[in-house]
């Protein structure tokens, strides 16, 4: 008796601490998910207002875009380039989260996004939508957007 008694006070402390360690993880879960938010959405305001500083400061060095002119820019600085001469130019932007996956130290967005492209920009004077996928890695501590994916949502 004393041993079935021994079996499930170990069954009900088993239980008791992988609930635990689960709502642990789903705290630490719901945390990076608003600060992930928070930054993807800075992103966005620093694309459309082409705030180069901010957007120095939330993409990873090697930042890669598999981007909608089916092309891969690599790296940040080639990134920046492209804003800078008028290739990523917009005058609305509207980004909308879909899903967020969490694995370790990278968490995966996804979503559409409907932008406005102005001046020199492809497109310029239409709306656009897209479909998006973000790629955000903890580096050094920080949260790093790393990698980006967007295609132009055909029409029908």
């Amino acid at each position: 008796m004393q041993q079935r008694l021994r079996v499930q006070l170990l069954i009900v402390t088993a239980l008791a601490w992988i609930g635990c360690a689960s709502a642990q993880s789903t705290d630490q879960n719901d945390a990076v998910e608003r600060e992930i938010r928070r930054l993807d959405g800075a992103e966005a305001g620093g694309l459309l207002h082409k705030d180069i500083a901010l957007l120095e400061a939330i993409w990873a060095e090697d930042f890669t875009v598999n981007n909608p002119r089916n092309s891969i820019s690599r790296g940040r600085d080639e990134v920046v380039a492209l804003i800078r001469n008028g290739t990523i130019d917009y005058s609305s932007l509207v980004r909308e989260i879909e899903a967020i996956l969490f694995h370790g130290e990278a968490v995966i967005v996804m979503g559409s996004e409907t932008i406005t492209p102005i001046g020199k920009a492809p497109l310029a004077g239409q709306t656009i939508r897209r479909r998006f996928t973000h790629f955000w890695m903890k580096r050094n501590g920080e949260w790093r957007l790393t990698a980006r994916h967007a295609n132009v949502i055909c029409r029908d």
